[in-house]
């Protein structure tokens, strides 16, 4: 079964990914069904299944690349400037719900739903949350008196402005990141994503010549590198304990 999960992912990934050119996309999503090559890449899906099983299980690569078809079908019809990258999500989602359906048909395999929800699974969900979304928002409160001063006068020693959100995403990963080395007993690897991150921010700190500024920003990062070290910490602890 896991030979012929991954043979099918594979394929997926070939056909959706490497042999698709950018401007075949740029082509679907301006012309939609009239796309030459929507047809192209429904056809290269199908050699690729084709040769990747070795001409075996010909009815589910039928049924895999109709639906293919169908779905990409559907996003092209629904795509706007606002919803691609949801609709991009949704559409992979839909993909390997196809193949995880094919493979289930062709190889039954047990499906125990009730294993999400152990102990351990349970433990390490509510730490992930905490690390990524919780922390976040303790930060902010925490970091709440400084924003509105240090905003103002980096705007008076700056020059440009931030991505949308950067902030918010560059912490969820470096915390994610803190965590699995813990969890990896990689300690090492932690000091080196704060070496790395100090280069980076080394440059606009000594730019805007803003002392307000790097105080924010270490007061910042010492509390994201702590919260998730203090979280890596308190979950292998619990984790040992169960």
């Amino acid at each position: 079964m896991m030979l012929l999960a991954l043979k099918l992912i594979l394929a997926h990934f070939i056909g959706d990914f490497v042999l698709q050119p950018a401007h075949w996309v740029e082509d679907k999503l301006e012309k939609k069904g009239r796309s030459k090559y929507l047809y192209f890449h429904i056809g290269v899906h199908l050699l690729t299944l084709l040769i990747i099983l070795q001409f075996q299980h010909i009815v589910p690569i039928i049924i895999i690349v109709v639906t293919h078809f169908l779905i990409d079908l559907g996003k092209l019809s629904l795509t706007n400037p606002k919803n691609y990258r949801w609709l991009f999500v949704a559409d992979q989602i839909l993909h390997l719900l196809v193949l995880g359906g094919v493979l289930y048909w062709i190889s039954p395999f047990p499906i125990n739903f009730g294993a999400l929800f152990t102990e351990k699974n349970l433990l390490l969900t509510t730490f992930l949350v905490f690390v990524t979304y919780v922390s976040g928002i303790i930060m902010r409160m925490l970091l709440a008196p400084y924003i509105d001063e240090v905003a103002r006068d980096d705007a008076d020693t700056t020059e440009g402005g931030s991505l949308k959100n950067a902030g918010t995403y560059i912490g969820m990963l470096e915390r994610l990141f803190v965590f699995g080395f813990i969890l990896m007993q990689q300690w090492a690897a932690i000091g080196l994503l704060i070496a790395a991150k100090s280069v980076f921010r080394f440059g606009d700190l000594n730019k805007g010549k803003n002392r307000k500024l790097t105080e924010y920003v270490l007061i910042g990062t010492l509390l994201s590198f702590g919260l998730a070290i203090l979280s890596g910490m308190f979950y292998v602890y619990l984790s040992e304990q169960l």
